[in-house]
């Protein structure tokens, strides 16, 4: 029998790059379209026997059985209006995994506003060490793994459960088509205020959530966030299994660093010590997410030991406080932060991590599509008190009116005058060249390439003269 064929649109985009291997595994043929076809995603894509092309009606001549269409996508696309005149069968990519890769698994979902990539990379990890060869969709690339999507073979798949929207036809939240068995509440707080106009219709969304896990499901929360609580409070089906922080409040899981930096630390269980861990992780903030993870895992059959020895092998997730290079003394690490919060629990394990050895620069493009609005603009100042030097490239508008966006000279003012804006990458890099010393470390902050600053900082770094 013919192999089904599935053409997805938007194909190069991270998510629906994941929907393309998890499909390929599964039989189907596969093929794509996009705007943007560079590498890396389209060498990945053509190794996995993909081919893409740029969006056109012609590339649904050939029979499709089904069009996946991502959530970039909108009407007025040459394939989106040649799907709906022709009455082609469509479905979203979150759907696609709900309807064909879930049905039969236990769902794991990590959902939050933060550590939701380390926190599914850690669960995905510690299964897979204890031999259970789990499943798994990541929005990142675990180091422990080839790539941030498999099928597997166990029981478990793990997904990362995304609050943003699904679809142009679907406003739903992704994680709502993953069917949670097991659901991993982290934090709560506003963000991605281009779907959510408050933090209210970001609760709404994860109160529905909570609907669809089964009395005979389980959920996983951090008791130290009140906004978790609330919602909580608004109905919850299923068995809870709560973690904090040591000494708070009263958790069956709780976690305490044993260094300031979070690379070592304790879990307790119910009252009493179970795991001791020194990994290659740096921020406390990881040591929550290594609480929620073990938590997860053990309500799934893991044992402490196993636990233990997943946690010491973890490798940690790509542009999370990855160290890119060091140039002349000069430490270049790269990090994936864009909320406040998220931004300061990097930028003060980065504090910890340089142990006096210099200063830290923190370079920040504001670039995720609320990071450019002025939505956090009175926190972000704060969520960079730990750096010795800021540097700041002013958002590009994309639509944005100038009222509309992140006032970033306003935001250095309030830092003080070790903060400036720089017009772009070059003058970033011309900023550091002039006055960094052997010692230093720079943190630069980004969801995007940021054309490719990194490497270029480090090459010119090697390039300068004393």
């Amino acid at each position: 029998m013919a192999r089904r064929r599935l053409h997805i649109l938007g194909v190069c985009g991270t998510a629906m790059a994941a929907v393309a291997t998890l499909a390929r595994q599964l039989g189907w043929h596969i093929t794509g379209s996009d705007a943007h076809v560079y590498p890396p995603m389209s060498d990945y894509l053509r190794n996995l026997g993909i081919p893409v092309q740029p969006y056109s009606a012609a590339n649904l001549d050939q029979d499709v059985d089904l069009v996946v269409i991502g959530n970039a996508l909108s009407r007025g696309n040459a394939e989106v209006e040649a799907v709906l005149a022709r009455g082609l069968r469509y479905t979203s990519g979150a759907q696609f995994i709900g309807d064909h890769v879930l049905p039969g698994r236990h769902a794991v979902v990590v959902a939050g506003t933060h550590g939701k990539t380390t926190t599914s990379s850690l669960v995905a990890w510690l299964l897979e060490r204890a031999g259970r060869s789990p499943g798994f969709m990541i929005g990142g690339l675990p180091n422990n793994f080839a790539a941030g999507a498999r099928l597997g073979e166990g029981e478990t798949f793990v997904l990362e459960g995304d609050e943003y929207d699904t679809a142009f036809f679907d406003k739903r939240s992704k994680f709502l088509h993953y069917h949670a068995r097991t659901l991993i509440l982290n934090n709560l707080e506003f963000d991605h205020a281009d779907i959510f106009p408050d933090l209210e219709a970001i609760k709404q969304q994860f109160h529905f959530l909570l609907r669809t896990v089964p009395g005979n499901g389980r959920v996983v929360v951090n008791l130290d966030d009140a906004e978790i609580g609330d919602v909580l409070r608004r109905g919850c089906w299923s068995p809870v299994i709560g973690f904090a922080r040591h000494g708070g409040r009263d958790a069956p899981w709780q976690w305490r660093p044993e260094h300031a930096d979070g690379s070592a630390f304790r879990l307790y269980h119910q009252g009493k010590e179970a795991i001791r861990v020194r990994w290659p992780m740096l921020g406390v903030h990881h040591v929550a997410n290594a609480a929620a993870a073990a938590a997860a895992v053990h309500a799934l059959g893991l044992s402490y030991e196993e636990i233990a020895r997943g946690l010491a092998s973890f490798a940690g997730v790509k542009r999370r406080m990855s160290l890119v290079g060091e140039a002349r003394g000069v430490r270049v690490f790269d990090d994936f932060a864009h909320h406040p919060t998220a931004i300061r629990g990097v930028v003060e394990a980065a504090r910890v991590a340089n142990g006096g050895r210099g200063r830290l620069w923190v370079v920040v493009e504001p670039r995720s599509n609320t990071m450019r609005t002025r939505v956090h603009q009175d926190a972000l100042p704060a969520s960079l008190e730990a750096a010795d030097r800021v540097l700041i490239v002013p958002p590009a508008a994309r639509g944005l009116s100038p009222d509309q966006l992140l006032d970033v000279a306003r935001v250095c003012r309030r830092i003080g005058e070790h903060a400036h804006v720089c017009s772009d990458s070059h003058a970033v890099i011309e900023a550091i060249c002039a006055e960094a010393c052997a010692g230093d470390d720079v943190l630069i902050l980004s969801n995007g390439g940021f054309d490719g600053i990194h490497q270029r900082l480090l090459d010119a770094l090697d390039a300068c003269t004393d």
